[in-house]
């Protein structure tokens, strides 16, 4: 029987072919789950050609009415392409709707579209635009919607705009805007993506926070006074380290009215950064959802009478890394190789995990891919030699310099960032913690000459390399320009084949790891947790919370 896409077009063989092996050392379930849906097998689908089925999730009754009150930061608007963190996208999310989601098992799952085919060499992408749905304004939501936001990502020029790291194959550079005749209307529910070279990151981009969908003549200023969306819900206030409310919008009939949009408001709660104050409002009932909750506190409130501890999977982490372009005192230390290796060679990546989030996850190697990421290779612990990095330190002319690390006042990050200064003093190094009120880090996060900052999960490895390490882009906060690197990643991220590409990715793993651009030191166990009889608030693997699933049972 052949497998077949959504749309009914066969699916490539190179994928078929793939599926023949998953499960053994060459590739496992979730990333051969990954890999198929973003070619446009269904989850169904996906779970057949591995010659399983997909596991039931269980279903409670949805009661319609009531409110959720979640804990979350409540931080300022802008301009989604612009979203630099994923509490900002859940809030938006509640008129802001996104094409394609991304689920807990690894699969796409359609959302404005209704499904898209991409051909065998990644070079032409066919999306399929929802019928039947309309913008909160009465205006039918069509193809020249999505093109026109696909050509939004792909505008460079505008600072800040991670999306067009994502789309960068669209992108002319000589103009800084999408390739002429690379977004083409065929009818008013399909675009066609015409691509000069194969990419495979497209669909798995699409799922990303800052890709929410705006409408025409869209203004950032005014997204609270006229929020034109998609989505179930309004916008009632927003009081930025306060309070954000939604209420849900019933003078809008909404695409998938009876499968969402069940509880009549939401509100997201501010309560710093301490999360003693977090636990106490889950024991006094002022909270019925927590955002994330790090090391022994995702215990303590999972052990409070009528709370519920969801657990997830994820290569979600944090770097502490120093900005190689950073200038200190008219000099830039950490342009110099040998300054970099040291501080890497200084920190044992174990240490970090234990002391920095009480065990809560696995240690990681410096290079920012996982073992749940398709084209992962484990390459090994950087060296730890703290005598040898002192000694590299001097060689460089550095060990007089003091190295001042920024961090959150938060408990997990600072706990963090404290380790990894602690083993630098340790090994002789000048070096302090230097902790910032949270408003401050969030809008500086990728200007600190050294700073420990999270980074979410993401379906792909290369996803991740491309927002983060490609020369250049918006959230390189690294400040790495390597034309070898990046070279190396565009071939990756152009290769279908996972073997091929997973070669690839190991000769960049130990170029980020050898080059020493960042501490990173452990992949995050995550957990947020849920007071009895709430309904889809566990913890999604990038850190959503979805307006629209909420429920009370």
């Amino acid at each position: 029987m052949p497998f077949l896409s959504r749309t009914g077009a066969p699916l490539p063989q190179s994928l078929i072919d793939q599926a023949q092996i998953a499960g053994r050392d060459q590739i496992s379930r979730r990333e051969f789950l990954t890999l198929a849906s973003a070619f446009g097998a269904s989850a169904a689908t996906a779970y057949a050609m591995l010659g399983q089925t997909r596991p039931a999730m269980a279903q409670a009754v949805a009661s319609s009415g009531g409110v959720v009150r979640i804990q979350q930061d409540v931080r300022a608007l802008k301009d989604p392409r612009l979203f630099d963190w994923p509490q900002i996208a859940n809030f938006t999310r509640g008129w802001l709707e996104y094409l394609v989601t991304y689920e807990n098992d690894g699969t796409f799952r359609p959302a404005l579209l209704e499904s898209w085919e991409i051909s065998e060499d990644a070079r032409t992408y066919t999306l399929n635009v929802r019928k039947g749905v309309r913008w909160n304004n009465g205006a039918a939501f069509t193809a020249e919607d999505v093109a026109r936001n696909i050509g939004r990502w792909c505008e460079r020029n505008v600072a800040g705009n991670s999306m067009a790291g994502r789309f960068s194959t669209l992108i002319d550079p000589n103009t800084n805007s999408a390739l002429a005749g690379a977004i083409e209307l065929l009818d008013q529910h399909t675009v066609r993506l015409n691509l000069p070279k194969p990419d495979i990151t497209l669909i798995p981009s699409m799922t990303d926070y800052p890709a929410a969908i705006v409408p025409a003549d869209f203004d950032a200023e005014t997204m609270l006074e006229d929020p034109v969306g998609t989505g179930a819900y309004l916008p009632a206030s927003l009081e930025v380290g306060v309070r954000g409310v939604l209420k849900r919008n019933m003078d809008h009939t909404w695409w998938n009215a009876g499968n969402g949009a069940w509880v009549d408001q939401i509100d997201f709660i501010d309560l710093g950064t301490d999360p003693a104050v977090w636990a106490h409002a889950a024991r006094a009932g002022e909270i019925d959802m927590t955002y994330s909750v790090e090391g022994e506190y995702a215990d303590l409130i999972g052990g409070t009478d009528n709370w519920i501890k969801n657990d997830v999977i994820s290569m979600a982490t944090v770097v502490v890394r120093p900005r190689q372009t950073a200038e200190v005192g008219g000099q830039t230390p950490y342009a110099d190789p040998r300054v970099r290796r040291a501080i890497a060679m200084a920190v044992d990546n174990e240490i970090v995990l234990e002391l920095g989030n009480a065990g809560h996850g696995m240690p990681a190697e410096n290079h920012h891919i996982g073992p749940a990421h398709p084209e992962y290779t484990n390459i090994g612990q950087p060296e730890h030699d703290p005598r040898a990095a002192f000694a590299l330190l001097k060689d460089a002319g550095w060990d007089g310099f003091e190295m001042e690390v920024h961090t959150i006042d938060d408990l997990w990050r600072k706990n963090t960032t404290d380790a990894v200064v602690a083993q630098l003093r340790d090994a002789g190094f000048k070096a302090k913690t230097t902790i910032v009120p949270s408003h401050v880090y969030w809008e500086n996060w990728d200007r600190f000459p050294f700073s420990a900052t999270d980074w979410n999960h993401r379906p792909l490895g290369v996803q991740i390399w491309a927002l983060a390490y490609r020369s250049g882009e918006a959230w390189n906060e690294f400040g790495y320009a390597n034309p070898a690197f990046d070279a190396l990643l565009d071939e990756a991220i152009g290769t279908l084949d996972l073997n091929k590409r997973r070669s690839l990715v190991e000769r960049g793993e130990r170029m980020l790891q050898d080059d020493a651009v960042t501490i990173q030191p452990y992949w995050r166990a995550l957990a947020n947790h849920t007071v009895e009889g709430l309904a889809g608030g566990a913890h999604h693997i990038s850190f959503e919370i979805r307006p629209a699933e909420l429920h009370w049972t």
